[in-house]
Parts: C-alpha cells; structure tokens; sequence
C-alpha cells in the first residue's frame, strides 16, 4: 500500500509497542534508498569529518555496517575512497576519500548540505506515524481528573476536555485574558502517553526534510551503551525514541511557517511545526492577534482538520501528503463569533469557556502561589485584597492574579530587605504597579490599613 493510501484510509494497525523500533535495515534494498543516496551522504560525511572507520561511520549514519558495505565497494571501484589504514575487522578499516572523492563531495554539497543520520523513505514516515497515531489513545474520567487533580479548576471543564480529548478534533479554549487558558493548553501535554518514534529525516522527490528537533522531541530513553555496532545495531536507529511532542506558536505564526522551510544556504528543508508535532499536540495561543487572520489559518487548515492529512510541496513543485495526526488546541481571548463564522466554528469541534473563578477557587489558588512563593498568607490581607480592590473595581478573580500580585510583594519585599508578608500596604503597592490605575492622584503604596474586612 503506498503512503498515500494508508494516510487516507488509516488501515495501518496500531504498533502495541509504541517507542520500538523496527529492525535495522541490513541491505540497501531494506533501507529504502538508492545507491545514489548513500554514495553522495558517505561522501559528504567524509569530506566534512575526514578519515573514519566503517563502524564509527556506520553509527554517524545510523545504519549498520553491512549497509555501507555495498556504495562504499562501489567507490572504492570508482576511485572515489581508499582505505587508509587497514584493521583486524572490516569495521575497523579506516575510509577516506581520495581526491576525486573530494571532487564528487563538493558537488553534493552544493546540492544539499544534508551530512547527518541517513533519512527514511516517506512511505515509512506515514507507515510509522499511523501505527502510533493518537487515535488509539483513549481517555477516562478517572485518569483525566487525576491528572487535573493538582490544579484548580472546574470540574465541569475538566469534564469537558476529557471528553474533547476523546474526540480527536480541534478544541477552542476561550475566555478573558489572564484565566488559564494557556497554562491549561500546556497541562494538556501530560495527558499524552506512551513514546513515538521520530525520524531525523526523510527523503521525498529526491529532497531531504530534516524532522527530529531537539527543541521540540525530548527523548524518551537513555543513550545505548557504546560498543561495536555489529553488536548493537539490531534496531533502526535512523529513529528517534521520543516522548510525544508539545508545541506551541503565537503571535508569531504566519502561513508561510505552515509550509516547508527551505534553507537556500544549505539546500534542505525543516519540517513546519504542525509536522514535527504529529504523535502529539499543537497549540496556536492567542488566536486573533497573529499576522495571520483565523479565517486564512483555517483556510489553510480545513482539510488537515477534517481529514488528518496534510498537503505540503518542494520548492520544485513536487506535491505530496503527510499525516495530520495531533491535537490541535486553539486558545483566544475574542468571543468564538468574533474569529469566524459558524461554518469555521464547527471546525473547531470542542468549545471550552475559561472565565473567572469562584471566590473559594480564588482563595485556594491565592494560598498555592504563597506556598510557592514562600510568602506567610494572611486571611485578613486576602479578604482586604477581595473588598477593597476586586470589589471596589469591579476586577474578575482570574487565575493569573495571585501569583502575579504575590511575586510582586516578594520582589519589593527583597529590594527593601525586609520579609515578605502581604498585608493591605503591599497588595496595595503590587496592585498598582500590576494594573493601570484610573485614579492618579492616588499615591504609590496607599491603602487603608484599618479598612473593614
């Protein structure tokens, strides 16, 4: 079945051992490339490291020696290396290129200066992909409020998104800003189990696309032990074993992200960011106010959202399509009839509301971000902070308050030498070099330290 056909019919059965790899390939014919391939990556390898031997070259490339045995006896032939130190083993014989070798590097790197863990064929990618793919996880009420269980927050949402997790769509968190939504996108993350694998690249149309990004895939196991690769090469290392990725874009998101990003210096391409999150989950914070407008983004989005494929093109215009396999989170401040219309909307699947929090939640996440903070809580300061400034202006009780208000406290309480504790005087002063205050002929640090509680 090709590539295509498994990404569009998902026929391709789950992997029961999420995070194993597949065999090592033991031939070129296993490995899915061409003699062309390894013969201009050895030489680039060569031409940038120097002398090696066939087993450290072997695990430079991710293969087994027996891989290399086959291009690196025809460039022998074609005068394109030499061994240059002989050793008791094959693997111990040490390549280098001659000058003819050096000749034919060069002109690869023009080409592409791709020199690093040789890459997977496309139609392992999706193949792989697939077999791990969300859609086999599912999520209970127990494991999502235990998960939850650390943070305060409606039970009813926690609800809600145990349910939209279930789903595989889009989930919309709305709400004011400064109400969790981003910190909640975030924790969203630890619901994902089990590891992926990631490759450090594959080829298409001839093109190599480098996937693995250390920024992005933190690995899921500690690094094998170092020894001969004839000994411990029997799975593909041309895999990373990763936990499932989070990523996050913002403001910064253009639609030109969304597409390969083709280095004309070094004539490859990275994956976009939704692509390196396959396996995982993607959150656009702050819907709205990126340089592009929600409408185009779902434009761009409409089937990667509704088919779980994308469409992605080389420079060249060689087109092909690539799993669309994560969560997809989306977390605004504008009303949803504010980003799109009702037919945009449906997109998004779940609709999650994040609005202020109720006095006794308040309170508990006020006593957490003192813990925290190692500030003393005072319930008089608090229910001073609730009358005389939440009330009085009319201000919500949102999650982001207490320990931004708190952390101020602490940070005038270490300028000024002295321990931190909240009482009216320094919640006053926190409070307003924390919000815009209408009245400007109130002095700095006022507040009525007898006022009622």
């Amino acid at each position: 079945m090709s590539a295509f056909a498994a990404v569009a019919t998902g026929t391709n059965r789950p992997d029961r051992r999420a995070g194993a790899r597949p065999p090592a390939p033991r031939s070129v014919a296993d490995s899915g490339l061409n003699h062309s391939q390894l013969i201009e990556l050895i030489g680039k390898v060569l031409f940038l490291q120097g002398r090696m031997r066939l087993g450290d070259l072997a695990d430079y490339l991710c293969l087994r020696p027996s891989v290399l045995t086959e291009p690196l006896t025809f460039m022998r032939s074609e005068r394109m290396v030499e061994i240059h130190r002989g050793g008791l083993t094959e693997n111990d014989n040490e390549y280098q290129l001659t000058d003819s070798g050096r000749d034919r590097a060069v002109e690869a790197m023009q080409r592409c200066q791709y020199a690093g863990p040789a890459p997977v064929t496309l139609e392992d990618y999706c193949r792989i992909v697939m077999a791990q793919s969300l859609e086999h996880q599912t999520f209970d009420a127990a494991n999502v409020r235990d998960a939850f269980r650390s943070i305060v927050l409606d039970p009813d949402v926690v609800d809600q998104i145990g349910s939209a997790m279930n789903s595989g769509r889009a989930i919309l968190l709305y709400g004011p800003a400064g109400s969790g939504k981003t910190f909640l996108a975030e924790h969203l993350s630890s619901l994902l189990e089990g590891a992926i694998l990631v490759p450090h690249a594959i080829t298409v149309g001839g093109e190599i696309i480098q996937v693995f990004d250390p920024l992005v895939h933190t690995l899921a196991e500690r690094a094998e032990a170092a020894g001969s690769s004839v000994i411990r090469a029997d799975s593909d290392e041309r895999w990373v074993v990763c936990k499932r990725p989070f990523v996050l874009t913002g403001g910064e998101l253009t639609l030109s992200m969304l597409d390969l990003q083709f280095d004309p210096a070094t004539r490859f391409y990275q994956a976009p960011p939704h692509m390196k999150a396959n396996g995982g989950m993607f959150v656009v914070d702050d819907l709205g106010r990126q340089l592009v407008a929600p409408r185009d983004l779902m434009n761009r989005w409409i089937v990667p959202l509704d088919r779980r494929r994308d469409y992605l093109a080389l420079h060249s215009g060689f087109k092909f399509v690539v799993p669309f396999d994560m969560t997809v989170v989306f977390s605004t401040n504008l009303r949803p009839d504010q980003l799109a219309d009702e037919a945009f909307l449906r997109r998004f699947g779940y609709k999650i509301h994040l609005g202020p929090m109720d006095l006794p939640s308040y309170r508990q996440v006020f006593t957490d971000a003192c813990v925290d903070l190692e500030v003393d809580f005072d319930p008089q300061a608090f229910d001073w902070l609730i009358h005389e400034r939440h009330r009085k202006t009319r201000r919500p009780l949102l999650a982001c308050y207490p320990r931004d208000l708190i952390g101020r406290v602490r940070d005038f309480a270490i300028y000024s030498g002295e321990p931190a504790a909240i009482d009216p005087v320094s919640l006053s002063r926190a409070w307003s070099t924390y919000f815009v205050s209408t009245d400007e002929t109130e002095p700095i640090g006022a507040g009525p330290a007898d006022a009622p509680v």
